[in-house]
């Protein structure tokens, strides 16, 4: 059935859209192709100056090319061309205008020549105008303002002193390049180069490790962890290491942990004479403030490690799992006092026969006497009449090693 006159009007009104819709879509059109055009102008100026650089270098190989033809061929050449050209202009045809890189060319080549009577795509005043810009950009890059950078060795190298030395300035840093290396440098270039610090934090904030070293021998460190029993009863053990020896002053062993308990396992290890001014702990409920207080009366500093910080107490996290992964992983105690009596061999073994590399390597309690190591011949052989004696510890799971002397009538 056909359809009506106004009906088919209505129907085409019906599917057009409004105004207003054809006025949104321009917009959002108009924004996407913003959007996109800015995301990649870099792009299309990369191209660009490809493109320029390639033209450049295919106009320079050409010339390199004409050097070695012969001067009649080239005269030949350039006489018929210029009778070419003498075609065009008669017939009025109007060149495209010069790119960037023809302008470089043309200026360059008109220094080689008597450019004047040859040039027909532009005006003369006009060529004449691109070789001042060519040598306003070369004196532009030639004479930029400032003294020329230091090397990058020497930059690297202020870096790395204002990086290991945050107590030092510009001023040190520059006496030690000059005094020590021979450098001469200004306090201004160097504050140029060294690495900016983060507002609010003030200048010659030491490390933490830095602390650490410095005050090792006078710092003991303590924390608690947990053990479990074969009856899965829940143990905990009280460490207290010393930071300039490695050696651990006290481990025990406990079920109830409390204040009272800690304060006097702390008591027992610092003693009334003592070299130590430092402890550090967490900020577990444990220690309280009476705690602190008792040990501060003992003539100690209390460090209070930052919230979830572990690496603030490094020393005593990291012989904790030694003692995890060289004797409790091993072993299954049975009771508290089973427990406390492992701990125990295993603490003189730390203590006595376990080297640490941190200590040369070394063994954090030596014996008094000097060992006499016999001096070898060869570093894979033994002396003559040595012999390797061997001492189980926690039987077998880790053995001591020494050296003994072979009986004469053996």
């Amino acid at each position: 059935m056909p359809h009506s006159k106004s009906g088919s009007m209505a129907a085409i009104f019906t599917f057009m859209p409004s105004p207003i819709g054809l006025y949104s879509a321009f917009i959002q059109f108009r924004g996407n192709k913003q959007t996109s055009d800015r995301g990649s102008w870099h792009d299309r100026r990369m191209v660009a100056l490809v493109k320029i650089a390639v033209q450049l270098l295919a106009d320079a190989l050409g010339f390199a090319i004409l050097l070695f033809r012969l001067t009649m061929s080239v005269q030949a050449e350039n006489l018929f061309l210029r009778r070419q050209l003498a075609l065009f202009k008669e017939r009025g045809i109007k060149p495209r205008r010069p790119d960037v890189a023809t302008r470089v060319s043309l200026a360059f080549l008109a220094r080689l020549f008597d450019w004047r009577d040859a040039l027909l795509v532009v005006q003369p005043k006009t060529l004449i105008r691109w070789q001042r810009a060519g040598w306003r950009l070369f004196w532009r890059w030639k004479c930029r303002p400032g003294r020329p950078r230091i090397p990058i060795e020497l930059r690297i190298l202020i870096r790395s002193m204002a990086r290991d030395n945050p107590l030092w300035g510009e001023e040190r840093i520059a006496s030690e390049l000059l005094v020590k290396l021979g450098i001469q440098v200004s306090p201004r270039t160097i504050r140029k180069y060294m690495p900016k610090r983060p507002e609010g934090k003030p200048r010659g904030d030491q490390r933490w490790s830095t602390f650490l070293k410095n005050h090792a021998k006078a710092m003991v460190a303590c924390d608690f962890f947990v053990a479990v029993t074969a009856t899965f009863r829940l143990l905990y053990v009280f460490v207290v290491i010393e930071h300039g020896s490695r050696r651990l002053a006290r481990i025990d062993v406990t079920a109830h942990p409390s204040a009272a308990w800690t304060l006097q396992q702390l008591r027992d290890v610092i003693g009334f004479d003592h070299a130590h001014r430092y402890l550090i702990h967490d900020r577990d409920r444990i220690f309280a403030r009476h705690l602190d207080e008792s040990i501060r009366a003992l003539g100690l500093a209390v460090l209070k490690s930052p919230p979830r910080s572990p690496r603030a107490n490094a020393l005593c996290e990291r012989v904790i799992g030694t003692i995890r992964r060289e004797c409790l992983d091993w072993v299954i105690p049975i009771s508290e006092a089973h427990l406390r009596l492992i701990l125990k061999e295993w603490v003189t073994h730390y203590n006595r026969g376990r080297p640490h590399s941190a200590l040369g390597p070394g063994v954090p309690d030596p014996p008094l006497g000097p060992m006499r190591i016999p001096k070898l011949e060869s570093r894979h052989r033994l002396a003559a009449g040595a012999l390797v004696l061997a001492k189980s510890v926690l039987g077998g799971l880790h053995h001591e090693y020494s050296l003994a002397t072979t009986p004469a009538g053996a």
